[in-house]
């Protein structure tokens, strides 16, 4: 344990030296905890590629790879590290702690470290004059660099804002920058080739604009479509966004203090930003009406599902409270809707999940799957439907629904696992029609394309709309959103959290249009109810000394069940 100790100390001194010697040259930015590496946006939104800052981190990272196995003891690997914490970064000051309570590393490979700092120095020196203009093109601009930092600022967070119309929240057109590093894969090809086969967001005509226009640009730099992608390129490409609407519905507060969130989240909003939702996603509704800003995620629901969703306020108790749900120590308790009278009694299944595509998110009952298990019991009947009381005892992706799927029991209105394309028998007992995995992805591509409800309603306009008509307000069917007032424990007065009034009404003076648009110029179909809502409830969570349960929703209150005897 010493010697772990010592070691420990010795890495942070070399991230020490690391960061005085990178910080003399212009192009490296402020050094970070090696915990803080996160990942930032991207084309696809934020959380799938490392940042500007970020990336360089992560090549050092690698580059101790050697240095951690050669002091790897007793077959257990020591640079093994805590699991993630739920924070965007931590200050150095996290280091220097860490130095005061062990300041005896070993002398000899302290030496060894220093001197390969400075031989690092000078090869980094060098190869910076070789590299010329292009390369230190990415960060010559300070502002664009702190534009790319992970986590959220209040500029961020201004970008636009929200209105109602027809019981759906909306966000106002908002020009945004996508960026990320050039993927290995895209090295050697043209720059408009890779944007047409991997970003399906527009069509290929609106990045070629984009390239002629200078919105799409390759280390801040202009560059022909037929430019071909290089190892550590920075592609940015500034886009007018159209986000997706989703239920007016408030966010209910359950519980709040100086370390922990607890909301009841409305079905359609997700928890953080993903691919075409920002602005309405569940962290920053929270900091633009309510002020909380900075959670830490602690875990997630599904865009449909709705209830029960803790944040942490603090690192501390997020790291506490992920502790206890990776150790499986939080009994969770769910409300669902199926098809069919479910059987009486308990039922257990205990069939493992595996993934089929992490990248459209599906998964099903396999042999190869992880092990995990759901107990279910009938609660309730609502017609031809079951109203059924769920427990996951482990925390799979999907679990409850693909379980669920298994039995020959799906949730009624399951976009996903209620469906022909896993085969007759919609996946039961884990038949899928006898077809391969790749077929049923290539099949769930087709059908998502297909049935989404984001399909274009009438003809194209000829044109965006400014005449006088779009100035006339509409009218709004959406209950207001109000402050709210949560009672701190232990104590009588209340702390209210709202921070943004949205508006009640569309402005057209907050709306940005851009001429060559392609969303501008399409009447998009608005989500209807069944679009936006999934018969799943994350109802109850117990830990260690602390529960919260939500109030239940209306599709699980039609039938006589006394919910407080579960």
């Amino acid at each position: 344990m010493r010697f772990l100790r010592q070691f420990k100390s010795i890495l942070q001194l070399h991230l020490k030296a690391k960061q005085r010697i990178c910080s003399e040259l212009s192009w490296f930015p402020k050094m970070q905890s090696p915990k803080s590496v996160r990942n930032a946006q991207t084309q696809h939104g934020e959380g799938s590629s490392v940042d500007v800052e970020n990336i360089f981190l992560h090549r050092f990272m690698l580059s101790l790879e050697p240095v951690l196995e050669v002091n790897n003891i007793g077959g257990q690997d020591a640079s093994a590290s805590p699991a993630p914490e739920c924070v965007w970064f931590h200050s150095v000051t996290d280091v220097e702690t860490a130095e005061k309570e062990d300041p005896s590393p070993t002398v000899s490979l302290t030496k060894e470290l220093t001197e390969e700092s400075s031989a690092t120095e000078k090869r980094k020196a060098e190869s910076t004059e070789d590299e010329g203009k292009a390369k230190k093109a990415k960060f010559d601009d300070d502002k664009d660099r702190k534009t790319k930092r992970p986590g959220f600022s209040d500029e961020r967070y201004d970008e636009t804002s929200y209105y109602f119309e027809n019981g759906l929240r909306k966000v106002y057109p908002y020009f945004f920058t996508f960026t990320t590093f050039a993927k290995g894969r895209w090295v050697d090809e043209k720059i408009l080739d890779v944007f047409v086969r991997e970003f399906r967001a527009a069509p290929p005509e609106e990045y070629e604009r984009s390239l002629e226009a200078g919105k799409l640009t390759v280390n801040n730099e202009k560059v022909p479509k037929d430019y071909k992608i290089k190892h550590n390129d920075l592609l940015a490409n500034v886009v007018h966004r159209h986000e997706v609407p989703v239920t007016s519905q408030p966010i209910k507060i359950v519980y709040m203090d100086k370390d922990i969130v607890v909301v009841n989240k409305p079905a359609s909003i997700p928890v953080h930003p993903c691919g075409r939702y920002r602005h309405n996603t569940v962290v920053f509704i929270l900091a633009k009406e309510y002020n909380l800003k900075n959670l830490r995620t602690i875990h997630r629901l599904d865009r449909l599902t709705s209830g029960l969703l803790l944040f942490g306020r603090t690192a501390d108790k997020a790291r506490e409270l992920e502790q206890q749900i990776r150790t499986r120590q939080v009994k969770k308790e769910y409300v669902c809707r199926v098809e069919g009278r479910f059987p009486d009694g308990i039922v257990e299944c205990s069939e493992p999940i595996d993934v089929v595509s992490y990248k459209i998110g599906v998964c099903r009952v396999s042999p190869k799957g992880k092990d995990c298990k759901t107990t279910f019991q009938r609660i309730g009947e609502d017609g031809d439907c079951s109203i059924v009381h769920c427990k996951p005892l482990t925390g799979r992706m999907h679990q409850i629904r693909v379980h669920l799927q298994y039995l020959g029991y799906p949730i009624s209105n399951d976009p996903l696992y209620n469906h022909e394309v896993f085969g007759p028998l919609k996946g039961k007992g884990g038949d899928i029609g006898g077809i391969s995995d790749e077929q049923l992805i290539n099949n769930l591509i087709s059908i998502h394309n297909a049935e989404n409800w984001l399909g274009v309603e009438g003809e194209i306009k000829e044109e965006i709309k400014s005449s006088a008509d779009d100035k006339v307000q509409r009218e709004i069917k959406a209950e207001p959103v109000m402050a709210v007032s949560v009672k701190e424990p232990n104590a009588d007065a209340t702390t209210q959290t709202c921070h943004e009034e949205p508006d009640r009404s569309y402005d057209l003076k907050k709306c940005t249009t851009d001429p060559h648009c392609h969303e501008c110029k399409l009447n998009y179909r608005e989500p209807e109810e069944k679009d936006l809502i999934m018969y799943l409830h994350a109802w109850k969570y117990k830990g260690l000394n602390w529960e919260y349960k939500t109030e239940l929703p209306d599709w699980a209150c039609k039938t006589k069940i006394n919910y407080e005897e579960l």
